[in-house]
């Protein structure tokens, strides 16, 4: 029959109720998902308790694709610790050192300066222009922990957008041409003959 008529003969056998129940596991799969994220933003007190390092431009501290785990406290920032600032204009978070800190006297918000470990300047051209300081809410984080070269996962699905594609695709068809298992041991009460 081929790889065609075999999967549309696979489709054609799912029973309605069964596809019921994978349409409703896969919602509850996502869901969960979901419910971790937001607990661990609120656990953290973090709006993105967990980010991907994407450039070199903190080795040796960490690696392109290392995942650093972040929280956020209000304890003063204080100079060297790592951090993740997100700034207008720029889409993606930058992870990067904070070299100086300045309390501001007419609020008394504290104010950083970052750099890149392995960069030669501060990041003040990377802020918007005119802006000479990072102020608390353009920091997303502090790197509370990471895990090595775990995140280079992400960085070649985001590189390679038809990887991601080809998995996100695999793990449907598997989901939708999967058979539950029918629940064929029934428990059989066997009698004795004299009944």
């Amino acid at each position: 029959m081929g790889f065609t008529g075999d999967t549309a003969a696979s489709f054609k056998s799912i029973p309605t109720r069964q596809s019921f129940t994978q349409a409703i596991t896969l919602g509850l799969i996502v869901t969960s998902a979901l419910i971790i994220w937001k607990a661990l933003m609120c656990i953290t007190g973090s709006e993105s308790p967990v980010v991907v390092v994407l450039s070199e431009s903190m080795e040796p501290a960490f690696q392109r694709g290392d995942i650093l785990f972040l929280s956020m406290s209000e304890e003063p920032i204080r100079a060297g610790e790592i951090v993740v600032f997100k700034v207008k204009g720029r889409p993606i978070p930058i992870v990067h050192r904070v070299i100086k800190v300045h309390e501001r006297q007419d609020g008394g918000e504290e104010c950083v300066v970052t750099k890149g470990d392995n960069n030669r300047e501060d990041d003040r051209v990377l802020y918007p222009p005119g802006q000479l300081w990072l102020r608390r809410n353009d920091i997303m984080g502090r790197a509370a922990g990471f895990l090595p070269y775990v995140g280079w996962v992400t960085i070649i699905m985001t590189e390679k957008p038809v990887i991601k594609y080809i998995l996100i695709g695999a793990l449907g068809f598997l989901v939708i041409t999967s058979k539950g298992e029918e629940n064929e041991s029934i428990l059989q009460v066997n009698f004795p003959s004299q009944f």
